[in-house]
């Protein structure tokens, strides 16, 4: 199984934030940043769509040593050689966890969505490998945040790795790791920037450097 390290920075995919880019092309030049966790979320695509790009994207990952999930889908997952599979608590309702670690075996990630305390400490609990917090600032992929005021706790009692995400931006970054944050999740963030390269390796600077006084 992957590792998932410490000061971790992790995007979310979807082309319909990259600003006319292609999911290739956008995950190259985060990778070029120093991306550390890539995930494929393409809501629009067919099948054979995901399939392709998913494949494309895995072996990609796989050649840069960055850790490649799939969104929803754990047989998708197994199918295009990713290193994991992300569910989110719609998911969890048509795979539960345990069936998801069946699907997609003992050596691979699964990562959880949460959107409240209650959520987290649930999945804190179960065969999960990293759990996501958010949204904790107001994005356009949500219709609701929740604020840093839980966040201390999340990451005080957690078990496994913790990614914050929502909204997240250079402006207010360091809010979460004065926090205590140590991985952060992004989409929009990286994915419309106008230089991709720059900003993630911006973001990734942000977050490594932050413990030593950055």
């Amino acid at each position: 199984m992957r590792k998932i390290n410490d000061h971790s920075l992790y995007l979310v995919i979807s082309e319909e934030y990259g600003q006319g880019r292609s999911a290739m092309e956008i995950a190259s030049l985060a990778i070029a940043g120093g991306v550390d966790i890539i995930q494929m979320r393409e809501k629009r695509k067919e099948k054979d769509g995901l399939v392709k790009l998913g494949s494309e994207l895995a072996e990609l990952c796989g050649n840069r040593g960055v850790i490649f999930i799939v969104n929803d889908d754990p047989a998708l997952a197994r199918e295009v050689g990713a290193d994991g599979v992300h569910l989110g608590q719609e998911d969890i309702k048509r795979w539960p966890v345990d069936e998801a670690r069946r699907s997609v075996g003992n050596d691979k990630l699964i990562g959880v969505s949460t959107h409240s305390l209650g959520q987290f400490k649930k999945a804190n609990k179960e065969d999960v490998d990293y759990i996501a917090f958010g949204p904790i600032f107001p994005t356009k992929t949500k219709d609701y945040f929740l604020g840093t005021g839980d966040a201390p706790k999340v990451m005080k009692i957690a078990r496994k790795p913790v990614f914050l995400i929502g909204g997240i931006n250079l402006s207010n970054i360091d809010e979460l790791l004065v926090l205590g944050a140590s991985n952060i999740a992004l989409i929009r963030g990286i994915a419309e920037a106008g230089d991709i390269v720059s900003k993630t390796r911006q973001f990734k600077n942000r977050i490594t450097g932050f413990e030593k006084g950055g």
